[in-house]
């Protein structure tokens, strides 16, 4: 299968702004990038014959149909930095043998498109829509999520949605999200600096340090912090090639801590969201700052307060502080539910539609799960995640080289339009 020319060309357009969050201007409170990627959506959705709005410049959505009943679907068109290790142009969409290449084809801005034109297949071949469809599309997921929580707070909530940024067949429970800042607060230091990492909630795939004029590199391999062993932390490297170099470690307290960091007296928890997660994602020691930050996922029926006594129980022993940077709490919902059961019961139906496919596949993949991921589905209410990745499938969120089939897209279109459609007759 190939994509059509049209959605080619919307998806080359839309992966070539390179909407990473920025400083607020006017009209743009998450940055530029961010406000252009929402503008040039929904300019095409009109076009197209959707309704559209905006939400202060946050968050904006296209619809269809008429009624009282509203069907959701959340997305997002920010994405996370590149990175390094790009064997093609990030903001480029690319396409070679069978798979399309770019930042954001698959978080999220592919699954935002891949529900576009799954809605505009309905609007073209079904007449007279029992309800309305909307498509939410926010600009500020992969830092704060402010965005979708200023239209939960402010606009017209679904009676039901899915947010397809995770993977399928359907998630019922994300681990709790916490990011925690350890800082040294003693004097700066005069001949050392070092710095890791693109983003908290990605693996850092390099950090660098110089010591007295001697730069030390580590490179490692990006991945999505909430699955960290699919990764090479450059950060987690560092300790050990400065002592290779003859520096004392011990006269540095923030990369003392990194060697001696243990997630495992963090929390020992294990449970059906699984168990905790680490991942140190930012690293920063210069004239004005040292501090590094660490992304958790932590799971549903842990303390966070004992996990925070625990890292701060590790600081306290270097003379450092940690304080919580940001926090999502867990959610759970319930596996049996009637939209839970209805949505599985349509991946079954396309899950041999999806590249790699085995028929092993078909017992060892039905069931609801639970993820280290945060959705909006913990920020909107009514709200679960749903796609789109095939769960034997390599995770590419925030990886280099993020791609996916383009006969995967195809069927992602066609699960999506599958599900609509279902929850429309629900």
């Amino acid at each position: 299968m190939s994509i059509s020319s049209y959605q080619k060309d919307f998806l080359s357009k839309l992966i070539s702004i390179p909407s990473v969050g920025g400083n607020p201007e006017e009209g743009a409170p998450y940055g530029k990038e961010p406000r252009e990627a929402l503008s040039f959506f929904l300019q095409e959705a009109s076009k197209a014959g959707f309704s559209t709005g905006v939400s202060d410049d946050r968050v904006g959505w296209c619809e269809i149909g008429s009624g009282s009943k509203l069907i959701g679907i959340v997305c997002h068109l920010d994405v996370v930095p590149a990175g390094e290790g790009w064997e093609s142009n990030p903001f480029e969409l690319t396409i070679k043998d069978g798979n399309m290449y770019g930042r954001g084809i698959i978080d999220d801005k592919g699954p935002a498109a891949a529900s576009y034109f799954a809605m505009m297949d309905i609007l073209k071949n079904t007449k007279d829509l029992p309800c309305r469809i909307r498509l939410i599309l926010g600009t500020d997921e992969e830092r704060t999520c402010s965005c979708v929580e200023h239209y939960d707070a402010n606009c017209e909530i679904p009676d039901f949605a899915i947010t397809p940024d995770a993977e399928f067949p359907v998630i019922y429970a994300e681990k709790g999200i916490l990011h925690v800042k350890v800082t040294d607060k003693s004097p700066l230091l005069k001949d050392f600096t070092a710095n890791g990492g693109n983003a908290a909630n990605m693996v850092a795939p390099s950090a660098r340090a110089v010591f007295e004029g001697k730069e030390i590199v580590c490179k490692g391999k990006m991945a999505h912090a909430s699955k960290p062993e699919l990764g090479i932390n450059a950060i987690d490297m560092l300790p050990s090639k400065l002592k290779e170099e003859g520096i004392d470690i011990n006269s540095i307290p923030l990369i003392r801590f990194i060697e001696d960091y243990s997630p495992e007296a963090v929390c020992s928890i294990s449970d059906d969201s699984g168990s905790m997660t680490s991942n140190l994602g930012l690293l920063k020691i210069d004239s004005s700052e040292q501090s590094l930050v660490i992304d958790i996922r932590y799971p549903v029926t842990s303390s966070l307060d004992d996990i925070m006594n625990n890292i701060k129980s590790q600081a306290s022993a270097l003379g450092l502080e940690a304080e919580i940077d940001s926090q999502m709490d867990p959610i759970y919902k319930d596996k049996n539910s009637e939209e839970i059961r209805l949505l599985t019961s349509i991946w079954k139906d396309h899950m041999s539609d999806f590249t790699g496919y085995k028929e092993e596949y078909a017992a060892l993949y039905g069931d609801p799960l639970a993820i280290g991921g945060g959705t909006y589905a913990r920020h909107m209410r009514n709200t679960i995640a749903f796609g789109i990745q095939a769960p034997w499938q390599e995770d590419q969120c925030h990886q280099a080289n993020e791609h996916i089939a383009e006969s995967d897209f195809e069927a992602c279109i066609n699960i999506i339009k599958d599900a609509l459609l279902a929850l429309i007759n629900q």
